[in-house]
């Protein structure tokens, strides 16, 4: 009977815990779905730093940091609210170290800072460390302040590739590589111990617009002329006292200095009316006076273009997988309150069959309903299989710093036979069929073998050209002319007819509101596809993947994960396949 009483008592006790844990949540869920209390003459603090996501990470690490981490589409959104709130009197923008290799979602941010600035609203930008990317972002503010013992780290820009024939000469590993395009370089860094003429070439034109740009914008916001900020970058890096100086910056102090000359945030309760971003997140669009009421579907492309279903790689990120897409375009089909689609490519490409599966099934959406606009906005990267995938859209917007085109395709394998000799290892082959070891990894290709590879690349690529220059309207010679595997950035790319107009996200959305027949101050609900995955959908597509061997998820240093970034597209693509992909650039 004590026995029975006991376990009864066990019982209940579970009970009451799981009772008080649910209750607990519930509370939990209550006040972080109300949303931070925002005082009335509030300064919204914008914190952007690292990667500068698109949207929230999706992967474990994102899952468990919660669902407020900091991403390109969470800033744009609460700066679009606090435009508009009455509450919000200021913004202080406060970047940390940017991490991000390129430039369109850094202009994005910006834009979306200057329009904040048009409602009236005073913005101020405080710079404990000033490179180029942080100044860029903040020179967008009325006012720019920067600590007195920080330098300012802008000199131009600079971009950096690794060419590893030589290495690869050295262990006997022989990269036997094809490719359509004399522009299509990404091979090169396995095939070349430097630049060809035409890589060459490329790569000094992206990094002169690119440094044009920064120029333009900085001499605008500085009030100066181009050939003065020329000069200026030349001069760099500053101390702190000769930015000042120099007018790049308009005043030098520490952050506690700032209620003191900064009349948003001068009062004793000056503190009390700091609204971190972050929390500022959870404020309803609702309570900003944002009421929606049309809906549009944003379909996020984003990483490798993979064959199969769309993955989460420990060093190069999210991979899109075809099958998924296909999925998510039927459901958006499906769904007859969608008003228009926008499709955000963030993508250097990756498989070509992939890539052309995609292409398919968004050709299939658009003809499907004529009437329901599809318009692709390009991010950071839209090119290669980037840009194959962009090719259905009614209207592509891209931003001036995008890196697009790369309108090619190579192929090929590594014969490690030499570097299997060098350590004593015997390799033999038994093959039925004159051309069953095409993808043998100890021998390079036959004569026969190059020239059947090399026949279904010209197919490829003869089909990539006829299809760009549909969806373009131009001559497949007078597309084949910008093609050749070349990137091009955002602002070229119009130039040469790749792109239709220059801009971020929300000019797409206009777009497609405009197309859709949607006034263009009624406010639009964007639904976000793929969704979400849960915290338990992540941990066991996680636990199911094998696309990243153990030794990969364990390391840390710099130099191993560049290794393991260099090994990533034998593990996510297919052995022998033909790959759409833009060539690796570090830009600084």
């Amino acid at each position: 009977m004590a026995l029975r009483r006991g376990i009864a008592l066990v019982f209940i006790l579970i009970g009451l815990a799981v009772i008080v844990s649910i209750a607990g949540i519930l509370v939990l869920y209550a006040l972080t779905a109300r949303g931070p209390s925002v005082p009335e003459r509030a300064t919204l603090v914008l914190r952007p730093g690292g990667a500068l996501l698109d949207r929230q990470p999706d992967d474990i690490v994102g899952q468990l940091a919660g669902r407020n981490a900091a991403s390109l589409r969470g800033f744009v959104e609460s700066l679009q609210k606090a435009k508009r709130d009455p509450r919000i009197a200021a913004l202080l923008v406060r970047p940390s170290t940017l991490e991000t290799p390129f430039w369109g979602k850094l202009q994005e941010l910006r834009d979306a800072i200057v329009d904040f600035r048009r409602s009236g609203k005073p913005v101020v930008a405080y710079l404990e460390y000033g490179g180029d990317r942080e100044y860029y972002l903040a020179s967008a503010a009325d006012r720019i302040f920067l600590l007195p013992t920080s330098p300012l780290d802008l000199t131009g820009i600079a971009s950096y590739e690794i060419f590893l024939r030589g290495t690869l000469d050295r262990v006997g590993a022989y990269p036997d590589f094809l490719r359509i395009g004399a522009y299509k370089t990404a091979p090169n860094q396995l095939t070349e111990r430097g630049f060809t003429p035409a890589h060459r070439e490329m790569a000094e034109s992206l990094n002169r617009d690119l440094y044009d740009q920064l120029v333009g914008t900085i001499a605008e916001a500085r009030r100066k002329t181009v050939d003065e900020v020329r000069r200026l970058l030349d001069e760099g890096p500053f101390s702190a006292d000769a930015a000042r100086r120099a007018g790049l910056v308009d005043e030098l102090g520490y952050l506690d200095e700032l209620d003191d000359r900064v009349p948003a945030l001068e009062g004793p309760d000056a503190g009390r009316r700091l609204v971190e971003e972050s929390a500022y997140q959870r404020v309803s669009p609702a309570a900003a006076g944002i009421r929606p009421a049309a809906r549009m579907a944003v379909l996020h492309l984003s990483g490798l273009i993979v064959s199969g279903r769309s993955t989460y790689d420990v060093v190069n990120g999210p991979a899109t997988g075809s099958d998924s897409v296909v999925e998510q375009l039927q459901r958006i089909r499906d769904d007859d309150s969608v008003r228009a689609i926008v499709v955000r490519v963030d993508s250097p490409g990756g498989s070509a069959v992939a890539s052309d599966v995609i292409w398919r099934e968004l050709t299939i959406t658009r003809d499907s309903r004529p009437s329901r606009p599809l318009v692709v906005s390009m991010s950071d990267l839209a090119a290669s299989g980037g840009y194959y995938v962009s090719m259905p859209a009614h209207v592509i917007v891209a931003q001036p710093a995008t890196l697009t085109g790369s309108i090619g395709i190579y192929a090929g394998k590594f014969a490690l036979g030499a570097a299997m000799d060098k350590l004593g290892i015997a390799t033999e082959t038994v093959a039925s069929g004159r051309n069953a070891d095409i993808n043998s990894p100890f021998t390079p290709f036959t004569p026969e073998q190059r020239a059947k590879v090399g026949e279904y690349m010209e197919s490829f690529y003869d089909g990539f050209v006829q299809k760009a220059a549909a969806s373009r309207r131009m001559r497949p010679a007078q597309l084949d002319a910008v093609a050749q595997g070349r990137v091009w950035t955002g602002r070229q790319a119009r130039e040469v007819g790749l792109v239709d107009t220059l801009g971020g996200l929300d000019r797409a959305v206009a777009i497609a509101k405009e197309r859709a027949g949607i006034s263009a101050d009624e406010d639009v609900e964007l639904v976000s596809y793929p969704p979400r995955r849960t915290l338990f959908e992540t941990l066991a597509e996680e636990l199911q993947s094998s696309s990243a061997p153990v030794w990969e998820r364990l390391v840390t240093g710099a130099d191993l994960r560049a290794i393991a970034a260099l090994t990533a597209p034998l593990r996510l693509f297919r052995r022998g396949e033909p790959l759409a992909l833009m060539p690796g650039v570090f830009l600084r």
